[in-house]
């Protein structure tokens, strides 16, 4: 598995308590949503071995606000992915959960409901920040 997290000696000093904290793993931190920004040109990204930008390998741990848009759908209705460019300026693949595939559209407000499935693996699980009413009928 690839180090995405490497910092510098000073830094990794001053950090030590703080990233047991903001472990991705632990309960509280369910809803939490953390990702990379660059050392060097400071692009941010998600889950990545280097920077897209710069190629650099240094990175560092900030926390996302959790909300972002709907930028396009990602495979067939019944899996529900959809990649979401957040606010802070990295894209990620996710999942919408409580609503059907067809109510989202491209362009939709979103906050995350979950960071990282309890295995550490899977997609995270982001929500309509709007909730849409059922569709009844017209007729």
């Amino acid at each position: 598995m690839l180090q995405t997290d490497t910092r510098e000696h000073t830094e990794a000093g001053e950090d030590r308590d703080t990233a047991a904290a903001a472990a991705p793993d632990t309960p509280a931190a369910g809803r939490e949503l953390l990702f990379q920004r660059c050392l060097w040109c400071g692009t941010p990204a998600y889950r990545r071995p280097y920077c897209r930008s710069c190629g650099s390998m240094a990175f560092k741990r900030e926390r996302s606000e959790g909300s972002g848009v709907v930028v396009r759908r990602n495979g067939h209705a019944p899996h529900n992915t959809w990649f979401v460019a957040m606010d802070e300026g990295f894209n990620l693949l996710c999942q919408v959960t409580g609503t059907a595939p067809v109510v989202v559209a491209v362009g939709a407000r979103v906050s995350v409901v979950r960071s990282v499935a309890p295995t550490g693996q899977g997609l995270p699980l982001v929500e309509l920040a709007r909730p849409t009413r059922p569709l009844g009928r017209r007729w």
